[in-house]
């Protein structure tokens, strides 16, 4: 199972305030000790595993190398595109493969020009190990079409706190591996709006995907 750690920020958001909550995790450690990060403001009385932020979030001004080595601005190039982005890293052994693997599944549901409007941004929080060749590679055996972003730690940290959502260096853990200490949100933009407006956690099944990403691709709430 992976992990959660101390650490409590609070995230203002206008309006209600709910359990809802940013979790930091490291993947595969086996510490199940959470405690969460940041709270949110969300819908009352939602169960669903998409949150409905009250205030969404403003895209990061967020300028990366992609898979292929090029300047990739992240409000530039996905703007009026329907656009999801996760934080994670290749040598993650749980949860952000899944996590990929969930939405690429959710995505191929769809049909062709649905497709195509769909962004899907993975920026690495663990820059060091995944280059450029790196995340092409472990992308591609996800959805070839799926965006890898990686480049300076301290950028990437910076844009993923505007979203609520913490990353830590890599470190070592007790057992001598390295690990990336990382939220696992998965954050929706409108093609609206270009506002993240909904945010799904590391329980998200692919069913969750594949019913709410007809709405997201035409930026409804689900």
């Amino acid at each position: 199972m992976s992990a959660t750690r101390n650490r409590k920020t609070l995230l203002a958001a206008a309006g209600l305030v709910t359990a809802a909550a940013f979790v930091l995790t490291a993947c595969g450690s086996g510490d199940d000790s959470g405690k969460a990060v940041a709270d949110v403001s969300t819908e009352a009385g939602t169960q669903k595993a998409a949150t409905v932020l009250d205030q969404p979030f403003k895209k990061p001004d967020l300028v990366l190398t992609d898979t292929h080595g090029k300047k990739f601005d992240l409000r530039e190039q996905t703007k009026d595109k329907p656009t999801l982005i996760y934080f994670g890293y290749t040598h993650c052994p749980d949860v952000c493969p899944l996590t990929m693997s969930n939405i690429a599944v959710a995505k191929k549901a769809l049909p062709k020009s649905e497709q195509d409007k769909l962004q899907v941004v993975f920026v690495t929080t663990d820059p060091d190990r995944d280059t450029p060749a790196v995340l092409g590679k472990w992308l591609k055996a996800q959805d070839p079409d799926f965006i890898g972003l990686t480049g300076d730690f301290a950028t990437i940290q910076g844009s993923a706190r505007t979203l609520g959502i913490s990353i830590e260096p890599t470190q070592k853990d007790k057992n001598g591996k390295l690990v990336s200490m990382h939220g696992t949100q998965v954050i929706a933009f409108s093609p609206k709006t270009n506002g993240g407006y909904i945010l799904y956690g590391e329980d998200a099944t692919v069913d969750d995907y594949t019913k709410d990403l007809p709405k997201i691709i035409n930026g409804a709430k689900p």
